[in-house]
């Protein structure tokens, strides 16, 4: 009874040992995921920003174009 148990116990402990390898290698994949996710959430936000610094840019310079030929028209 002893040895079956033995080997009952020495099972368990190499199924769990199986399981934990198989976390090991999932908990390093997600984080290389991770890691990639985080590297192209920084890319987009710095092209967002550099996108927005170019629209305010455009929008300043359809402002001015607006007031200069309001300003034509009331000097007409």
């Amino acid at each position: 009874m002893l040895d079956s148990t033995l080997e009952q116990l020495e099972q368990l402990v190499a199924e769990l040992l199986q399981q934990n390898e198989v976390l090991v290698q999932d908990n390093a994949t997600v984080r290389e995921e991770l890691l990639k996710a985080r590297e192209e959430n920084d890319s987009l936000q710095l092209s967002l920003m550099e996108q927005e610094e170019k629209h305010n840019a455009t929008a300043t310079r359809l402002q001015a174009l607006i007031r200069r030929v309001s300003d034509s028209r009331t000097h007409a």
